[in-house]
């Protein structure tokens, strides 16, 4: 009985990991298609092959565009995220929770390992363990296959050089290396805190991650004190998009490259909610 129970779990083994692998696929494709720019390019393709329907597809494709690209688009769907945790003051827990997407790793040329616009994660991760709010760090980032090229570590490697070079000892800093996603930050690194008998932690994210990864990290039996940075709009700037008169409307109706990048990246927070709502991961 035994020896035939096994072929069974292994199969059911075996076609949960490629579930896995094709939600993770649909999941980092499908938004790519309903952002902005995917979806422009889909109405191009349209009226390629739509003729009668080309004037519309191409219309629609421009207003789109335009939309997604101004600023007051971007900086409403931006706020509308960001300002649902504010800062944490003077938090205290037993262990910092840093989620990755803030690093670039230091294969050649990058002499060391580098930061990018979520690197605010990292910095600010640690200044609060060198202000004292916990002993222990858990950096949270794996890698994925088909996205990754060969031979470079997984990011919570990454993450762990960068602790080191702001002066946070190695021994205070845990590594999860498994996680693809947000979710599975949650589920591994609750794993790892349980183990410790931790249920309470300081969580760093860029304060538009945030409204995802709070729920996800509840869910997961923690007691969570959201600590978020990587603010893409301030106080000032939102105040600033609505008083800036006849010239500045007009300038913050223009299309920007940097405007419609915020776009993506708030709709995708969206998307998330609604997957994962879905999922019943929240």
């Amino acid at each position: 009985m035994d020896g035939s129970s096994r072929p069974c779990h292994s199969s059911k083994s075996a076609l949960f990991v490629i579930l896995a692998a094709v939600f993770i696929f649909l999941s980092k494709l499908i938004p790519l298609l309903m952002f902005p720019l995917g979806l422009s390019m889909l109405l191009l393709l349209v009226a390629l092959i739509w003729r009668r329907g080309r004037r519309l597809a191409i219309a629609l494709a421009l207003i789109i565009l335009w939309l997604g690209s101004s600023r007051y688009v971007a900086y409403t769907l931006v706020r509308s995220l960001e300002s649902r945790y504010p800062p944490a003051n003077a938090p205290q827990a037993a262990a910092i929770v840093i989620l990755g997407g803030g690093t670039r790793g230091s294969d050649p040329p990058r002499p060391i390992t580098e930061v990018n616009e979520a690197g605010d994660r990292l910095l600010y991760g640690a200044k609060l363990y060198h202000d004292g709010a916990a002993d222990v760090i858990l950096v949270t980032g794996g890698s994925i296959e088909w996205l990754t090229p060969e031979g470079i570590s997984p990011e919570a490697s990454d993450m762990l050089a960068f602790m080191d070079l702001v002066g946070v000892p190695p021994e205070a800093v845990w590594t999860e290396a498994r996680s693809r996603n947000t979710y599975e930050n949650a589920l591994y690194s609750r794993q790892m805190l349980a183990e410790a008998g931790i249920d309470e932690i300081i969580l760093v994210t860029s304060a538009m991650h945030m409204p995802r990864s709070v729920p996800l990290f509840e869910a997961q039996g923690l007691r969570v004190i959201p600590a978020p940075t990587d603010f893409l709009v301030s106080d000032a700037e939102w105040r600033h998009l609505w008083r800036g008169g006849p010239i500045g409307t007009v300038i913050n109706l223009m299309p920007d490259a940097e405007y419609l990048a915020y776009t993506a990246r708030a709709l995708k927070e969206y998307i998330g909610l609604f997957v994962y709502s879905l999922r019943g991961w929240m």
